[in-house]
């Protein structure tokens, strides 16, 4: 199990540090990843940390702005989002995928996923 926290609003500019804690499971060995849904749009993946080098992944919207990262002694993951953006705003999920790859599972791939924080933008 996954549960998200940390979401708000937030005005443009400003910064959202969200936080996910696992339950159940060890995350050493999955890659773990933040996904975001907007109003009628499809869920996309934001950021993700790949299981087998522990490498970061970023979308492009979100190069330089945001940065995760995890503790996996604590079972944590982490979003970091700075310098944020209206079209930002979006219900975000923490993912998990028991999965050995170099890459980023795409998101209905994942085994797990958490139940979604609001994060909101204004202008």
């Amino acid at each position: 199990q996954l549960v998200e926290s940390g979401g708000g609003l937030v005005q443009a500019g400003g910064s959202l540090r969200l936080s996910c804690s696992a339950y159940g499971f060890s995350l050493e060995y999955y890659s773990i990843g933040w996904l975001r849904q907007a109003p009628g749009k499809e869920r996309e993946w934001v950021a993700c940390i790949s299981s087998s080098d522990g490498k970061t992944h970023y979308a492009d919207p979100v190069k330089g702005r945001f940065t995760i990262s995890r503790d996996t002694a604590l079972k944590m993951i982490y979003l970091q989002m700075n310098n944020l953006k209206p079209e930002d705003s979006a219900v975000y999920y923490c993912a998990a995928d028991q999965v050995y790859a170099s890459t980023c599972p795409a998101p209905a791939e994942y085994d797990y996923e958490g139940q979604g924080t609001q994060v909101t933008v204004s202008s």
